[in-house]
């Protein structure tokens, strides 16, 4: 199903330009996400010229996003670490491109390139729309692939099971897909992409409308959630990982600096208790950076916060509390397992719930 997001540093009116410093609200208006991305896939039968091959792609990703950090989560969860590597970009960026400034030097060690723009301009010379991760680079040409960031996820699920580790749990079983993808087009519209709605909106009547179809679907989520452990079967699914993102960010950012605060996610129980129990498990709170998240957000929407302060609160330890939704049955990873410990921590200078 067609899902449109992807953090974005440079682009056309309607898309999230992610500039230090730039705008993202357009004043009297609606806030509309481009919806352009490049749609070349890497399948198993390699039809779009990409087969499938282990080594041969660099998944590039900024933890601060949290459209690639549903690709990490999958990533780790189906144990394609070794299989497709992965290039890590800082928190911030300026208004070309992310940037690989983590990295000694400032360079991908194995893209060798300062700016993730480099890998787009190489496949699309002046690639005008939003260079976003996250992206897929073939790593012997240097060329972006896709940055399709809802297919790709996908992808990991389908088209790379041979290189699955043993014990990888069905993120996409072919008897659920139709109830997944239409649980991901809500939250997509309400939640996931809501958010951004709210905070980007550029009139009183546009914060309003988002502000009240946020809300209206996380009260709809909680009910679904309150005698279910899970959105979709008893194991986790790709619909779990795409709107924990979401609500592993809310209080740190949504609900100050996107306005969507009619309550934190600490005080909607069952919401709370369901984002817990994800953070808890293997493969979701171990590819959280808090620190790279508030960063991002506050750092880098200048016109939304205009000093760039990044706020100290709130106190995140509370993720680590229990939450007690094991009592509604459920098995996370079906017949599969756990992943191991990840092989990539997180910012080692940082606490994960810093």
């Amino acid at each position: 199903m067609r899902e449109d997001g992807g953090e974005r540093a440079t682009g056309p009116e309607g898309d999230v330009g992610e500039e230090t410093g730039g705008k993202y609200v357009e004043p009297g208006g609606e806030f509309t996400r481009d919806q352009r991305y490049i749609a070349t896939r890497i399948t198993a039968d390699g039809r779009d010229g990409y087969p499938v091959e282990p080594g041969r792609y660099r998944l590039a990703v900024s933890r601060a996003c949290p459209w690639a950090n549903r690709l990490i989560i999958v990533r780790r969860l189906l144990g394609l670490e070794a299989a497709l590597p992965m290039a890590v970009a800082g928190p911030t960026h300026d208004a070309r491109s992310w940037t690989f400034d983590l990295d000694p030097g400032g360079r991908d060690p194995v893209l060798g390139i300062e700016r993730l723009q480099e890998a787009y301009f190489k496949r699309f010379p002046g690639y005008e729309r939003g260079i976003t991760v996250p992206a897929i680079v073939d790593v012997p040409t240097g060329q972006v692939v896709t940055n399709d960031y809802a297919q790709m996820s996908l992808d990991l699920s389908t088209q790379w099971g041979a290189y699955h580790r043993e014990g990888a749990p069905q993120l996409y079983p072919e008897h659920l897909r139709a109830a997944i993808d239409e649980v991901n087009d809500v939250v997509f519209r309400d939640v996931n992409n809501g958010v951004y709605r709210c905070g980007f909106a550029g009139s009183q009547e546009a914060y309003d409308k988002a502000y009240h179809r946020l809300f209206d679907r996380l009260d709809w989520l909680t009910d679904r959630l309150t005698d279910q452990r899970y959105l979709v079967g008893d194991t986790i699914t790709e619909a779990d990982v795409r709107l924990f993102t979401t609500l592993v960010r809310f209080d740190p950012v949504y609900h100050g600096h996107f306005k969507c605060n009619r309550q934190k996610l600490s005080e909607m129980p069952v919401l709370w208790a369901y984002a817990r129990d994800l953070f808890q498990t293997p493969g979701f709170g171990d590819t959280i950076d808090f620190d790279h998240i508030k960063r991002h957000y506050y750092e880098v929407h200048r016109d939304i916060n205009p000093t760039g302060i990044v706020p100290l609160g709130p106190d995140l330890s509370n993720w680590l509390i229990p939450h007690g939704r094991e009592s509604l049955g459920g098995r996370p990873f079906g017949d599969g397992t756990p992943p191991p410990p990840p092989a990539e921590p997180v910012d080692p200078a940082h606490t994960p719930l810093r």
